[in-house]
């Protein structure tokens, strides 16, 4: 006792066995004490459970002993990826310079707390309008390129790929995998739904995991993971197959699908089924065709039996008649028009005569002009005084003219009554 009390010194250094018995006594005083954290390792051997408790803010890792006896007392079902809280006692392991934690009780942790924080996240999602059906997009008939994010060598990939291959063999897959649990889960299925999206090729994004407990997929309701979703621009399925506890993830998807294989039911047509629809289609369209030809041959017969078409000569020959008749009612009022156009013209040409000078001088009336200095008649003489002896004097008669020399003013005159 009292060489463990002596102080280490160079000159009276401790035993490494002396040092590793205090440092285990010292934390053998500790006792059991309550810890929570994230369990990165499970592992059963021989009905005990070897496993490591990572703290869940900072880089800080032990591992923990499950005794069968304990472990027997579990009431629920863990794994790795599970936040729990531990009531455990810190052991040194002085042979081999280990600390370890034993655990006595063991059970999930905040469910409650969790439960509150994912019904905050899913009002304030759905007030900014990311739950809203009129964002979702409807997916294409028949994408050539389908993107799934999904666990390694899961049973959820190979339920995708087999039931789409089966409905429709030519369609293809781009695999992204991704951590379905665990710390690192929403992060590399956010950047899956991200990289798939960026690719022009893919035609529609399936983010599929085959159910698990509340737990295990709370990755799929992490803020990252449900944003990356709402901004793709390629149509996403959710498929993560729970359905008492649906994810986030499930309400803002374009789809969301029960299980993986119904997602796969649901963004591949089945051939057979379409071929079906086709064959239904071409039958419906003979049909069809054979009903429209028959319904205007019908017509074109109904057609033909009109006398227009029967004996079309007929129409020509009473329009030929009838034209007839309008022509000989057009001369004869030609004629007519022309006769009386004469008549009229005889009449005026008549009326013009009987006013005409001329057939005044036919009468036996004259018109006596003086001469002028160049022979040229001037005015008509009115008054036997206008024309003195010897004044030249141009006669207009009937039959011509005639030049006559004024004697002057007879003796006599007469008047006709």
């Amino acid at each position: 006792m009292a060489e463990s009390l002596t102080p280490a010194t160079r000159e009276a250094p401790w035993p490494v066995g002396l040092m590793s018995q205090k440092i285990k006594d010292w934390i053998d005083r500790l006792g059991t004490v309550w810890v929570e954290g994230e369990i990165t390792q499970w592992q059963v051997r021989g009905g005990h459970v070897y496993g490591k408790l990572k703290d869940l803010s900072q880089d800080a890792t032990v591992s923990f002993t499950v005794w069968r006896s304990g472990a027997t007392k579990l009431t629920a079902d863990f794994a790795q990826g599970d936040r729990v809280i531990a009531l455990v006692k810190p052991d040194f392991w002085v042979k081999g310079g280990s600390l370890s934690v034993q655990v006595f009780e063991l059970s999930h942790v905040g469910l409650g707390e969790l439960l509150q924080r994912l019904q905050e996240l899913r009002t304030k999602l759905q007030a900014e309008g990311l739950f809203d059906s009129a964002r979702k997009r409807r997916l294409p008939f028949l994408p050539q390129l389908i993107g799934l994010v999904t666990g390694r060598d899961s049973d959820a990939e190979k339920d995708v790929i087999r039931n789409a291959t089966l409905r429709w063999p030519g369609v293809e897959f781009r695999v992204h995998y991704a951590a379905v649990q665990g710390d690192r889960a929403a992060a590399e299925v956010a950047a899956g739904i991200v990289a798939l999206d960026a690719d022009p090729q893919v035609d529609v994004i399936i983010v599929a995991r085959g159910g698990g407990d509340f737990q295990h997929l709370l990755p799929f309701s992490d803020e990252r993971v449900v944003r990356a979703a709402a901004v793709a621009t390629t149509p996403l399925v959710s498929a993560i197959g729970h359905e008492a506890d649906r994810p986030l993830l499930d309400e803002v998807a374009d789809l969301r699908a029960s299980t993986p294989t119904d997602a796969a039911k649901r963004v591949v047509p089945d051939v057979g089924e379409q071929l079906a629809i086709v064959d239904q289609a071409r039958s419906r369209m003979s049909t069809r065709i054979g009903q429209l030809l028959t319904h205007e041959t019908d017509r074109i017969a109904q057609l033909r039996s009109r006398p227009s078409l029967m004996m079309p000569e007929r129409i020509i020959d009473e329009r030929a008649e009838e034209l007839v008749r309008w022509v000989a009612r057009g001369s004869e009022l030609a004629d007519r028009a022309v006769e009386d156009r004469a008549l009229t013209l005889a009449e005026t040409r008549a009326r013009l005569g009987a006013l005409s000078p001329r057939a005044t001088l036919e009468r036996g009336y004259a018109i006596a002009q003086l001469l002028g200095a160049n022979s040229e008649p001037t005015a008509v003489l009115r008054d036997p005084a206008d024309a003195p002896a010897g004044s030249a004097i141009l006669v207009s008669l009937a039959a011509g003219r005639l030049a006559a020399t004024s004697n002057g003013t007879a003796s006599h005159t007469h008047e006709s009554r």
